[in-house]
């Protein structure tokens, strides 16, 4: 048995409303702009009709209208309420499932296609886009995801495997710069190509405060903390490690840490200022010697 998913537009939160209206893409403003609708509403409010349309629905709802295709057998359209009830059922249908009908009456639901069991997709969440001076839009996410996902596998991904319920889903391809090779025509490079997904939620959810908005007493323990649990630059010390350890001597031998007496800086002055001493000393007796010979031949040449 299939449970059927609904994605309750019209009833979604105020916030999540308001959110939705403040990420509106910059060409839909513009075109709404040039249209003579305002652009720019209050912060924190929603740009929905009184029955929960956006303003695109509310023009799909006008075109409709106009077309005559809200007219009904009674002779009267469909209200606004009614049109967007119809439009969400569209949209909250179970996709990829069909009604068959068994020998015995009985329906049954049966998935269409094969089913995926543990695919090899990777979603990377990032932090959300925050001009300056902006607050942080926490019902809003965005994923890294790869270029053949679409947005219908985005929210049946979301929804299936975190029960994350999403009110929009706006992608946009990233392409990496052109790479030239010798003999060959230039061609991207495939690990900086990319697909975004922008996705709305009902819930809010609130991305982990960066390290440069920290204070130094909390990064530092952030850094302790994913150094103990995570081993976050562990591989960047063992690779100091190492080559501390070859370069020290030519066989990567023979060599050992320096502790004790020659520890500290003050220890190692003083001991250089005692092997000083010991040559200086060592000087001067085969100076006192030397003299003493030239001395004695002088007395026996006499």
């Amino acid at each position: 048995m299939f449970p059927t998913l609904h994605r309750l537009y019209a009833t979604i939160p105020e916030a999540a409303a308001a959110a939705r209206t403040a990420s509106t893409p910059r060409a839909v403003r513009l075109r709404r702009a040039r249209k003579g609708i305002d652009v720019e509403p209050a912060v924190l409010e929603s740009d929905a009709t009184p029955e929960g349309l956006t303003p695109s629905e509310f023009a799909r709802y006008q075109r409709a209208l106009a077309k005559g295709e809200l007219l009904q057998t009674d002779g009267r359209n469909l209200s606004e309420a009614e049109w967007l009830e119809r439009l969400d059922a569209k949209r909250s249908r179970v996709r990829g499932v069909r009604e068959v009908v068994q020998d015995d009456g009985e329906k049954e639901m049966q998935v269409v296609g094969q089913k995926v069991y543990l695919p090899n997709v990777i979603f990377k969440m990032v932090r959300n886009h925050t001009p300056f001076g902006q607050a942080y839009n926490p019902y809003e996410a965005t994923f890294r995801v790869p270029q053949s996902v679409t947005k219908t596998d985005i929210r049946s991904y979301l929804l299936a495997v975190y029960g994350v319920q999403t009110t929009y889903i706006r992608t946009d391809n990233y392409q990496s710069p052109l790479r030239k090779g010798r003999g060959r025509p230039a061609s991207a490079l495939p690990d900086r190509t990319y697909k975004r997904a922008v996705v709305g939620l009902v819930e809010p959810f609130y991305y982990p405060q960066a390290e440069e908005d920290m204070s130094t007493k909390d990064r530092a323990e952030r850094r302790k903390w994913l150094q103990e649990r995570l081993l976050v630059g562990r591989a960047q010390q063992n690779m100091q490690e190492y080559f501390l350890r070859v370069t020290r001597s030519l066989d990567g031998k023979g060599w050992k840490w320096r502790t004790g007496t020659t520890a500290s800086r003050g220890n190692i002055l003083r001991l250089i200022a005692e092997r000083r001493a010991e040559r200086e000393h060592a000087i001067a007796d085969v100076k006192s010697r030397i003299s003493e010979d030239r001395q004695k031949a002088v007395a026996e040449s006499a």
